[in-house]
């Protein structure tokens, strides 16, 4: 229940999925009660962008965050793995838009981080507690909402008109009390729809995509040779999203958080409005000898 950095920094490079631009990416251990804070070192001066729900901008398709005319967009992988490792305080810095995508999940980030190692700090970590239900919608059918949960619950549901989601699950829950992010959430990958492809290059998005990135899906069902790694891969990855997009609140969170058709703009929508009302919710320690309500490396999945 203290609070984490890195006990090294390390450095990666690769590609981003929707601007094509290659990034040099370096996570460095940060002091305590940083937060997470992305920097944009190719930029003077230098931009700086702390993790919260309200520098979320653009939310088409990616996670997109703002400081000034700055921006850092498809933060959400990265997001998704600091959050399930249960990292506090972190230096991200890039010498470009975009957080490079490596495979479309969050295992490479994982890879980084167990590779630089956990230094665990002299503070206690700091949880967002649901206190009372708070709940959003849009008009294309799709809701989210928090309920009080003494743990991190997740519950998903996905609907698309494809033949490949026919055989698939279609929604999951997981316990983070018990289930291994590692092992059931990590390792989803992104997908995308080759129908669209031409819209979204007109609109300079998906650049970079490929299926060494991504799932690709045809008119007949996926494209990638090596086929899914899960039969449930795409909602696996929707709640890689959705942890990344809420782990944006600066917080691990304790509650219940139930998602159908959500996508990143309900997940930061959701945050926005948790914060709009002071008695939804409060920022607690948990006292070191109880057992901790989430477990960072257990390996039970409840589908």
């Amino acid at each position: 229940m203290k609070q984490r950095t890195l006990a090294n920094p390390i450095k990666a490079k690769g590609v981003g999925l929707h601007t094509g631009h290659q990034a040099l990416m370096t996570l460095r251990p940060a002091p305590i009660d940083t937060g997470i804070v992305f920097r944009r070192v190719d930029l003077d001066p230098v931009a700086e962008f702390k993790v919260s729900a309200d520098i979320v901008g653009e939310t088409m398709l990616c996670t997109t965050i703002q400081s000034g005319g700055a921006k850092i967009a498809t933060i959400e992988h990265l997001m998704s793995a600091l959050a399930g490792v249960g990292m506090d305080n972190l230096y991200i810095d890039l010498d470009s838009d975009e957080v490079p995508i490596m495979d479309g999940s969050a295992s490479h980030f994982i890879f980084l981080i167990q590779s630089a190692g956990i230094q665990y700090q002299e503070a206690p970590k700091k949880y967002l507690r649901i206190k009372r239900a708070v709940r959003v919608e849009n008009e294309l059918g799709g809701w989210a909402e928090f309920k009080p949960y003494e743990g991190f619950r997740l519950n998903f549901s996905i609907k698309f008109n494809h033949p490949a989601f026919k055989q698939t699950a279609e929604s999951m829950t997981l316990e983070f009390s018990s289930t291994s992010y590692f092992k059931e959430v990590s390792r989803a990958r992104t997908f995308g729809f080759v129908s669209d492809m031409k819209m979204l290059r007109e609109r300079k998005l998906a650049l970079g995509a490929s299926l060494d990135n991504a799932i690709g899906l045809d008119d007949a069902g996926v494209m990638n040779k090596e086929g899914l790694r899960n039969k449930d891969e795409f909602v696996r990855h929707k709640i890689l999203d959705a942890v990344g997009d809420l782990y944006m609140s600066g917080y691990t969170i304790l509650g219940e958080f139930t998602a159908h058709k959500s996508g990143h703009a309900l997940n930061n929508q959701l945050l926005r409005e948790l914060f709009a009302h002071p008695d939804a919710y409060e920022i607690v320690t948990l006292d070191p000898v109880l057992t901790p309500p989430i477990d960072f490396n257990s390996s039970k999945v409840l589908i």
